[in-house]
């Protein structure tokens, strides 16, 4: 089992940073880490209604509570001696207080309801039920620590089936490793479908078919993993792909596994997310015509609190007794963190118009996501100014997923080394320059094809693919980085060029 965020590159990197604190001279000061959407770890501020952010340090812990620290929600749950003093806001404290109720118990130590609590989950069916022609169950949705915890338990539920009867879950190439990882864990069979970079990696759902055809030979088809916004590849399906998509898994049955963690995260001038199950009860499809299961998180979007573990999901469409029996396995959790599901609450509900914290709310909301936009116009404007790289347009989530021309005596020198090739550039990158990148062969790749063109050989990795960075450094890292990279790879392929 590999997890390529995490894998080989992540851990040198690790060791460099060590070195260089030892005093280990580099041709670099620190290592820039841009392998995994981490928002807080790369420098964003914390939303100040969800909890506190530490303004000075001081002994006296009392002080410090009552002079030093912008009252916030999680804050006043882990400490609600804090509601009695005047520093606090109103909503604020009434969120906190209706949230320490809804837990109840001793308070935000400890346990709670398996599912999540009652008030929380009437709080996200009523977010997801805006606008919507099926209204959202709070029966349906299951509180779980962060997105990957859920999306886990979901796939168990397909833990069954032997031979051709194996069960069978589609996953998009390229893909964030989580699924290749946990599919291998429960001995699942992947089945992989190509999303198409020439088609701002929509989904053909001609070849889908094809693919789905084809594999039913050796396994049972029964789902499908769809993420959207997309991680690595930083795509937006349009409303008309998602109709299409929704059409035929209804047709075939298929469970629709939805990964909209990046939801809040859509930059380009006339996108827009389409949630699947929106859509699919746009085109009069209901609970007994579709199967979805929706998964979010706080990690991602304007708020990046990926330290939190909150996250939850909704299982639509699907039978009761199945819908039973996944509750019976959450409970074996116990329950999810309670301050995750404080963030969490504040997420779907947050500050309104006219309530004590909206306008900083609001303006802290807005000024993360115009940086986020900005910087991914500026990264994929960047890459596509390099002779020999090419990045499709960052339409949504946090990552960049260029491709790069190598000569095809770095092909020859990275098979000498016995690596891909896309893994000797990006260890070579780290290496000379400090910057951390994920090699694009981590997230599933084609058949790896070294095609010569005008001397050169185009890496086919993961689709003409050599590595993936996020875009969430702050803005002097990310011209730090985009420089360093641009010197680095002329260097490379001048290195071994013909």
């Amino acid at each position: 089992m590999e997890y390529a965020v995490r894998g080989i590159l992540p851990m040198r990197a690790n060791e460099i940073a060590n070195e260089i604190k030892q005093g280990v001279k580099k041709p670099f000061d620190s290592v820039i880490f841009t392998n995994i959407g981490d928002p807080h770890a790369m420098g964003q501020q914390p939303t100040t209604f969800f909890r506190q952010k530490e303004l000075d340090i001081c002994d006296c812990v009392m002080l410090t509570l009552a002079s030093t620290f912008a009252p916030k929600v999680v804050a006043c749950c882990d400490y609600p001696e804090l509601m009695k003093t005047d520093v606090v806001p109103n909503d604020v404290k009434e969120r906190a207080s209706r949230l320490l109720t809804a837990i109840g118990g001793g308070g935000i130590g400890s346990y709670s309801d398996s599912q999540g609590p009652s008030a929380m989950r009437e709080d996200i069916a009523r977010s997801i039920s805006r606008g919507n022609k099926y209204p959202c169950n709070p029966d349906d949705i299951f509180l779980c620590a962060g997105a990957t915890d859920g999306i886990k338990s979901v796939l168990h539920l397909m833990d069954f089936g032997e031979g051709t009867n194996r069960t069978g879950v589609l996953t998009p190439i390229p893909q964030y490793p989580l699924y290749s990882a946990a599919l291998t864990e429960m001995n699942l069979i992947q089945v992989e479908y190509y999303l198409d970079e020439d088609n701002s990696w929509a989904i053909n759902v001609k070849e889908l078919d094809d693919i789905v055809r084809e594999a039913k030979k050796k396994c049972s088809p029964r789902a499908i993993v769809l993420i959207n916004p997309g991680n690595p590849t930083g795509q937006c399906f349009s409303r008309e792909n998602v109709e299409d998509i929704v059409r035929y898994c209804s047709k075939e049955g298929l469970i629709i596994i939805a990964d909209e963690v990046y939801q809040e995260n859509v930059y380009a001038d006339g996108m827009k997310f389409y949630s699947f199950r929106n859509v699919a009860n746009e085109l009069g499809l209901g609970p007994d015509d579709i199967t979805i299961a929706s998964f979010y998180s706080a990690s991602k979007g304007y708020m990046g609190e990926c330290g939190y573990r909150a996250g939850f999901l909704e299982l639509y469409g699907f039978d009761p007794m199945v819908q039973s029996q996944f509750k019976k396995h959450r409970t074996a959790n116990l329950c999810s963190s309670n301050a995750g599901q404080v963030i969490m609450n504040c997420i779907v509900n947050p500050p309104k118009p006219g309530e004590e914290s909206y306008e900083r709310f609001a303006k802290e909301r807005e000024n993360v996501l115009l940086s986020l936009s900005d910087k991914a116009t500026k990264v994929s404007e960047a890459f596509n100014r390099i002779e020999g790289v090419r990045c499709n347009r960052i339409n949504g989530a946090m990552y960049a997923f260029p491709s790069l021309s190598l000569p095809p005596k770095a092909i020859e020198a990275a098979k000498a080394a016995k690596m891909t090739p896309d893994t000797f550039f990006c260890l070579n990158l780290l290496e000379n320059t400090g910057i951390c990148v994920v090699p694009g062969s981590g997230f599933g790749q084609q058949s790896p094809i070294h095609k010569l063109e005008k001397n050169y050989a185009r890496v086919y990795n993961c689709q003409r693919r050599s590595e993936k960075t996020t875009i969430l450094p702050d803005t002097k890292k990310m011209e730090q980085f985009l420089s360093a990279f641009e010197d680095f790879y002329k260097k490379f392929v001048a290195k071994y060029k013909d």
